[in-house]
């Protein structure tokens, strides 16, 4: 039976979700008797972000706890094991809580303000010891404000020192001035456990002053927030304000990202000093997405040090890529970072002005996660936050949590595809097939949706080609090519399902789309409606192109593309199809020098203006930590590496190894495989692999020799290759 859990929160609290009302933060406490036990067990769900104590010490080291769910649909609890924590006699529990998603009290574009689920901060907890119930939530937990004064995820948190609670965390602590707390409804959403990697303190990264300002450089480009050293007299204050630019004069630069956050200060974090020596402290119900501090004190205060915590889900780092190409190597980490700082709990866009689950940006970037992070538990329960959002229809909104917004604009096939694509690949890099059981149902009614938006098997609703460096691409063609993708891949879990038939229906379904597209789009002589980069490379990508056609389309593609010489001309989504239609093609040298052109529009551009991260705009203007143009990283493990995985062959015990020799050197690991190449000038390519035990490699040389099936151990092979181009 699913726990239900007893909801408890402060008295006073309960306000229409309509308002922009920000209480200070609860903090709850409880004494209890304990006992010797062999076994304790604590879950708890606290809305929207809670810290849990037991004994006078954190339990457990998560930040951002929960991660965000569609809380009328779904809420996340988590498990502690509490054994060794509990004392015979008496016993002190204290929950903290945040707004996080739950309560968002400030306005911005995106409405959750009137999110459907808003209410006040709250939570269930049970200790269980041998199997019997020892604590609950309930009307006997004490409850008062305290330090906390004001926490908003997009906006910051304010802490005033001076209203620290000193020793309530311990037993004998008198809270006879504190309320007691009062049962209210829960969220509404069925509890389920987290199995996510939770967001922790991955990395303390030193500021450095700039003497300019008031202004902390951490030199890098992240997510989190800064803890601070300081001391001086009780009510100093020492305000916060984070930014990923600064002005031609030094100051911090909040263009581009403020202007969707309608009310409260933006990433501003206040302390106010207690007095009496050194003090040290970080939020910890919020994050920012910044590289800059201004840290401005006011009254009689020093501050000693300033510090980045970079905060991000704890998955694994599974693969890592070093080339001879310097251009290569800036893009490659500037990458990890973009992907990891936009993964605090659910994969975002960006993590400053939105922090939003958009599916489009979380899929086209799914490759390059899973080459280089394991994040498919983390995905999994994001896609159970994307089919809590799904209509009966089957309509899908842009993002995911909605509090309704995107299902109107935002959207579309280019962006829906998220709840097919990320299934697909997971199983490809994993085998495990639960996030395709799971979504399969959710798929089919999807499916159903657009076939419903359908007009002689084309659709042409939804975002298309976002941000294109130049020339736009009509959406009917690249959400035609996205649905396209959706039927094939939808046919493959059908089979994979043991549902043959449905398997069929879907690879017809994908035949008349493809017969469609042909015929509404193409405008012979290898041009398709537009003739961008962005609509040949869908055309090819997705395998569109009739055969009898495919040699005029791609020769179409290569001469727009060497009459650019590395420049791009497309956006988000001709940036993940024309490099791989032209590395599939042999003409991965075309590719590589979208790369490494550093002249503007490029994605070596963003290295020459100094991006720790990748930009949202070819210009470097508006974010400068996205991503959506992502998919390079794939592209390099993919392409330069050469590692490719078989659907029949699903999981890492097998991977194909097929090296396009562009560049004089790389070495790339992925799951303890481990390939490093070498390219001389006089056409020798010579490469050593690693195959990890219980594994097999299918190793094809540059030379088009025989493919040779390698078992686990160390190898050595040579061959000449042709010049590169």
């Amino acid at each position: 039976m699913a726990w239900m859990g007893k909801w408890i929160s402060m008295p006073g609290f309960h306000r229409t979700y309509v308002s922009d009302r920000n209480d200070p933060a609860p903090y709850f406490r409880r004494e209890f008797n304990g006992g010797k036990f062999n076994n304790a067990t604590l879950k708890i769900c606290g809305l929207g972000y809670f810290e849990l104590y037991l004994n006078g010490q954190r339990v457990g080291d998560q930040v951002l706890a929960p991660v965000v769910s569609e809380y009328d649909k779904h809420s996340r609890y988590l498990t502690f094991d509490v054994t060794s924590r509990l004392r015979d006699e008496c016993n002190t529990v204290v929950v903290v809580l945040g707004n996080g998603w739950y309560n968002p009290s400030t306005a911005e574009v995106w409405n959750f303000l009137t999110a459907p689920w808003r209410d006040c901060p709250k939570f269930a907890l049970e200790l269980e010891a041998d199997g019997k119930l020892l604590l609950e939530s309930d009307e006997n937990w004490r409850v008062t404000s305290g330090p906390i004064r004001f926490d908003a995820l997009r906006n910051g948190e304010f802490y005033d020192a001076r209203m620290e609670l000193t020793g309530f965390t311990e037993s004998g602590y008198d809270d006879s001035s504190w309320q007691y707390a009062c049962r209210v409804s829960g969220p509404g959403g069925i509890l389920v456990e987290q199995k996510q990697e939770p967001c922790r303190v991955l990395a303390t990264i030193p500021a450095k002053f700039t003497n300019r300002h008031d202004l902390w450089d951490v030199g890098q480009n992240l997510t989190g927030w800064a803890r601070i050293t300081v001391e001086g007299d009780a009510g100093a204050e020492v305000t916060l304000q984070y930014a990923e630019r600064i002005t031609d004069d030094g100051d911090l630069d909040t263009t581009f990202q403020d202007e969707y956050i309608l009310s409260g200060a933006f990433q501003t974090d206040k302390y106010i000093l207690k007095g009496g020596g050194v003090e040290i402290w970080e939020p910890r119900f919020t994050y920012h997405g910044f590289q800059y501090i201004k840290a401005t004190v006011l009254g009689n205060a020093t501050l000693r040090n300033v510090e980045a915590r970079f905060v991000a889900s704890d998955f694994p780092s599974v693969g890592t890529l070093t080339t001879s190409d310097e251009t290569i190597n800036a893009l490659q980490k500037m990458t990890r970072w973009s992907f990891h700082s936009n993964f605090v709990g659910i994969p975002t866009d960006c993590p400053h002005r939105e922090k939003n689950g958009w599916t489009g940006d979380a899929h086209i970037a799914v490759e390059t996660g899973l080459w280089n992070f394991d994040p498919s538990r983390c995905y999994r329960e994001w896609l159970t936050i994307l089919t809590d959002c799904q209509r009966p229809s089957g309509a899908l909104p842009g993002i995911a949590p909605s509090g309704g917004w995107g299902f109107n604009w935002g959207n579309g096939p280019a962006w829906d595809s998220a709840l097919v694509a990320i299934p697909y690949y997971i199983y490809l890099h994993t085998g495990n097939m639960d996030a395709i059981r799971d979504n399969y149902e959710p798929v089919k009614r999807y499916l159903d949706f657009c076939g419903s938006m359908a007009t002689d098997y084309t659709v042409s609703f939804g975002l298309g080609d976002w941000c294109p460096s130049g020339a736009e691409t009509p959406a009917a063609i690249t959400s035609t090519g996205y649905y396209y993708m959706d039927a094939k891949m939808a046919a493959a879990f059908a089979e994979l399902l043991g549902h043959p038939d449905e398997a069929e229906n879907y690879r017809a379904l994908a035949g008349e789309i493809a017969a469609a597209f042909h015929r509404r789009f193409y405008q012979g002589n290898g041009v398709y409606e537009s003739d961008t980069l962005t609509a040949l490379g869908c055309a090819l990508y997705h395998d569109l192109v009739p055969e009898t056609e495919k040699a005029q389309v791609l020769a179409r593609l290569i001469d727009k593309v060497e009459a650019l010489d590395g420049a791009v001309d497309f956006g988000i989504l001709g940036a993940k199809y024309v490099p791989r239609v032209l590395a599939d093609n042999g003409r991965a040298d075309l590719a590589l020098k979208f790369f490494t052109r550093r002249q503007f529009p490029s994605w070596g551009y963003w290295v020459e203006l100094g991006l720790t991260t990748l930009a949202e705009h070819w210009d470097g203007t508006a974010s400068r930590n996205h991503i959506m143009f992502g998919d390079i990283s794939a592209w390099f493990f993919t392409y330069l590496a050469g590692f490719r995985h078989d659907w029949k062959r699903a999981g890492s015990n097998y991977l194909e190894i097929a090296p396009c020799p562009v560049l004089e050197s790389c070495r790339a690991e992925y799951r303890n495989y481990l390939s490093e190449w070498h390219c001389a000038d006089d056409g020798t390519f010579r490469i050593e692999l690693t195959i990890p035990p219980n594994c097999e490699a299918l190793l094809r040389m540059p030379d088009g020799s025989a493919p040779q099936l390698l078992t686990e151990g160390r190898y050595q092979r040579r061959c000449s290759v042709a010049p590169q181009k």
